[in-house]
């Protein structure tokens, strides 16, 4: 499987973010998005995951589901959250396997796995940023996609987190997923850097 952006430009609001904006990955490969606040790290990944248009350019995913479109193989994990406070640890899980759709893995092992199998009935509203991160963590494995964006992935998790988090990544790796990360922290796991926007 290869993902690969040409040419592409981003224009937010009226304002151009970037241009002429070229990457690469492969299976196995990890992409860690780098720059300045403001820069286009955020506004690449959702490109990528159909939630923007580029206004030039274009991404293709060669050797992907020939019967699913790019965004359908993405996970678009954000720097916020998206969970209702609400409902339960399970009630989320559960609202975004149903959203996501295609093959679901056990919700319970996924709970399990990031440390919150003990949590599954508290309301999301009772958990800590680091709890909530580890949530949104587990829809990654709960439903199986091979392309994995990932936007400052790390805030909010402890080093045990952090820890749990780069195993993850490894089994998604192994599994011939790739990944790509907005971020400014060190990820844990070895990459290549797409700078952005001049020196950060």
């Amino acid at each position: 499987m290869r993902l690969s952006g040409q040419g592409l430009t981003c224009v937010r609001g009226g304002r151009e973010v970037f241009s002429g904006l070229d990457f690469e990955a492969a299976s196995g490969d990890v992409v860690a998005v780098v720059g300045r606040n403001g820069s286009g790290k955020t506004s690449l990944l959702r490109l990528i995951a159909g939630l923007l248009i580029p206004a030039g350019g274009r991404i293709v995913l060669d050797g992907g589901d020939a019967e699913m479109t790019l965004p359908e193989q993405c996970h678009y994990l954000g720097h916020r959250d998206a969970l209702k406070p609400a409902l339960s640890v399970a009630e989320n899980l559960s609202f975004w396997a149903d959203f996501l759709g295609g093959e679901r893995c056990g919700a319970a092992e996924s709970l399990a796995t990031v440390g919150l199998d003990h949590a599954t009935d508290l309301p999301a509203a009772f958990l800590s940023a680091g709890q909530r991160r580890r949530l949104s963590l587990a829809r990654l494995l709960t439903v199986r996609r091979p392309v994995w964006l990932l936007d400052e992935p790390t805030n909010a998790l402890d080093v045990a987190g952090q820890d749990l988090f780069g195993g993850l990544m490894r089994d998604h790796l192994a599994r011939g997923g790739l990944i790509i990360a907005a971020t400014h922290t060190a990820l844990g796991i070895a990459a290549r850097e797409l700078r952005i926007g001049g020196m950060v």
